[in-house]
Order: C-alpha cells, then sequence, then structure tokens
C-alpha cells in the first residue's frame, strides 16, 4: 500500500479523487496553536467531517513519518 492511503484508510474518502479530498478536508475553518511538541487543532462543533478527522489522525499515528533508531 502506498503512504499516502494511511491515513484514509477506513473513511468516506479512501478512494476519493484529490481535488475532492482538497475541498472537504484542507478548506476548513480552524484555529491552529502550535507549541514546542503539539500542534492543537480546534474545529466548530458544527464541523460535520470530525469524525472523519479523528479517524484519518488515528490512521496516521500508526504509521509514522519517522521513527527514532533503536
Amino acid at each position: 500500500m502506498a503512504c499516502v492511503g494511511w491515513g484514509l484508510t477506513g473513511t468516506a474518502f479512501a478512494k476519493a479523487q484529490s481535488t475532492t479530498i482538497r475541498l472537504k478536508r484542507l478548506k476548513i475553518g480552524a484555529r491552529l496553536r502550535l507549541t514546542a511538541r503539539k500542534v492543537w487543532l480546534s474545529f466548530s462543533e458544527a464541523y460535520p467531517y470530525a469524525s472523519d478527522i479523528a479517524q484519518i489522525l488515528a490512521n496516521l499515528k500508526q504509521h509514522p513519518a519517522w521513527s527514532p533508531p533503536g
């Protein structure tokens, strides 16, 4: 499996085209807060794709981009 699909596996957008993903996922109104160790995203309670975003983040945590040696 290509690494591109890891985050979307098990969501409604697993087989979506990139345009659909961009329009439905990335064009959102969210508050972004950066700290030294974490990135916080705060969505509106009315955001219709909140459960999908949570699933995508959980999927991505299973496949870290970098693992420390050892």
